[in-house]
């Protein structure tokens, strides 16, 4: 079995532990309710050092998800940011992955987590391409899921909970046992939403297409970065309402989010998509995205914190 990557430390509560002195009780709030708030960021290794992609957007987007449930942190915005640094200094990582989490602890367990601490952990590790090897350039194979991501005022999609991870893995794990990388969920009017963990796009016509935040999806930090390089390369965008249908006969589908970065989709249902290789909308989408996140193209938006 595949396990983690193991780096040194972890940050747990305010201070540097040993990776396998992070832990918690059994009867946590967060492991019998699902109590828990993570972002994944990424790392990139530059000829300048390591730089995390756009840090100050994915700490904040950590407190919004956190103040939907009415929860505090208790650590301020510029103490997690330094956290997060600190972490991956003292791992020595050049490029990694970044975790940070924060979850109710132990104290009373009932389904109003009053009474329980609110904890904080933050994890880095080594992580290659999300959905394996070659599949930049290549592509991945898709299916469309029979599980639906939830309606607004269920489970909020802007939040990213763990929790709602419990629908993201019924997708991901149906698409791995039927042969696909990966599922595509529909949301509750039958339009599409998002992969398991991941923003969609397409291409029809040569204009980018992706839904809106009203179609239950998580609010991507790689989505809107998309976007910008997209108006940067004087792409034309739209934000709609995606049939399922409008994806098989669109020209080109991409995957977005800090793991999968920007992935390109062959085929959905075993329906060849375009041409069924990376399109050239895609391509230059992921060479503008890849040169900023390497430093060899000019951050002009301010997106790297180097370590």
């Amino acid at each position: 079995m595949t396990t983690l990557p193991e780096a040194e430390s972890i940050w747990f509560n305010g201070k540097l532990v040993p990776w396998h002195d992070a832990k918690l009780h059994v009867l946590s709030h967060v492991v019998h309710y699902g109590t828990s708030f993570f972002e994944g960021l990424r790392c990139y290794e530059t000829k300048r050092g390591p730089a995390l992609f756009r840090l100050d957007e994915h700490v904040a987007r950590l407190f919004d998800s956190c103040k939907i449930y009415r929860v505090e942190i208790p650590y301020s915005k510029e103490e997690i940011r330094d956290a997060i640094l600190e972490t991956i200094r003292a791992n020595k990582l050049r490029s990694c992955y970044v975790r940070p989490v924060v979850y109710r602890g132990y104290g009373l367990l009932r389904v109003d987590p009053g009474g329980c601490p609110v904890e904080v952990a933050i994890a880095t590790w080594y992580q290659g391409t999300y959905l394996g090897a070659d599949v930049l350039e290549n592509g991945v194979d898709v299916c469309i899921s029979s599980w639906n991501r939830p309606a607004p005022n269920t489970h909020p999609s802007l939040s990213k909970a763990g929790g709602n991870y419990m629908n993201a893995q019924l997708i991901r794990m149906e698409a791995i046992a039927n042969g696909y990388s990966e599922g595509i969920a529909l949301n509750t009017d039958g339009l599409i939403s998002e992969g398991s963990g991941e923003n969609i796009f397409l291409v029809k016509d040569d204009v980018l297409i992706t839904n809106s935040l009203s179609a239950s999806i998580l609010s991507g930090i790689t989505r809107a970065s998309v976007m910008t390089l997209a108006e940067d390369l004087g792409l034309k965008i739209r934000e709609q309402d995606i049939p399922r249908e409008m994806l098989y006969i669109a020209d080109e589908v991409f995957f977005s989010g800090s793991a999968v970065e920007v992935t390109p989709v062959r085929s959905i249902d075993r329906i060849t998509i375009g041409t069924g290789a990376r399109g050239p909308i895609t391509e230059q989408l992921q060479s503008r995205y890849f040169g900023v996140t390497s430093g060899e193209v000019e951050d002009t938006h301010g997106w790297l914190t180097y370590v």
